[in-house]
């Protein structure tokens, strides 16, 4: 099988998909500004380093609690599904497409269903709570839950990201290397060259 892996925000999209819909989400119901303290002991525990990322994430969107989500969800993507990058479009893609990202899945499962996306691998929340559920779908955790879905292996083709500096796991599965530049725009690179001699997979 042959396939192709994307990560999703700043490689899909131009921005962060959660903490932008979170931004919709106060603008949208203004009612949220309540949790606006909340958010500023968290943000500022997390920037002290006080609490690592997975806590961070694990009560980061508490607000799902107060909104209608699905509506919200829909609501944000009708808005933002234009800015996708036009060479992500379902008609610009020559495989398979697996997209690994550590978004919430609440989040992007419904514009992986209107891009017609065929594996979504990403970070799992509590839709009634937005708590975290399991591991962040970052780093190596992308990795494994890439082997846990396709556990007969696959040839990847090409990997696309906008991040060297996280990515790096996911780069060593594919064959090709895809840099997604600030605008949208793809550099290929060399992944020895980048970071040196492959993972054994």
């Amino acid at each position: 099988m042959e396939l192709d892996i994307y990560d999703f925000d700043k490689t899909v999209v131009p921005f962060d998909s959660g903490s932008t819909f979170l931004l919709f989400c106060m603008r949208r119901y203004p009612y949220l500004l309540f949790l606006l303290p909340y958010y500023i002991v968290l943000g500022a525990l997390y920037g002290l380093r006080i609490i690592g990322l997975d806590r961070f994430k694990r009560h980061i969107f508490v607000a799902v609690r107060f909104i209608p989500l699905q509506k919200a969800v829909r609501a944000f993507w009708d808005r933002h599904e234009r800015d996708v990058f036009p060479w992500f479009l379902p008609e610009h893609r020559a495989r398979y497409t697996v997209v690994i990202s550590a978004s919430p899945d609440f989040l992007l499962r419904e514009i992986a269903d209107r891009l017609k996306i065929d594996t979504l691998l990403c970070t799992r929340h509590d839709p009634k709570t937005g708590t975290l559920l399991g591991e962040n779908c970052r780093g190596e955790e992308k990795v494994r839950r890439f082997m846990a879905t396709f556990p007969d292996g696959a040839h990847v083709c090409t990997v696309y990201s906008d991040s060297y500096r996280h990515d790096q796991p996911i780069f060593s599965l594919g064959e090709r290397c895809v840099h997604i530049e600030k605008d949208g725009t793809q550099t290929v690179f060399s992944y020895e060259k980048q970071y040196g001699k492959k993972r054994e997979t």
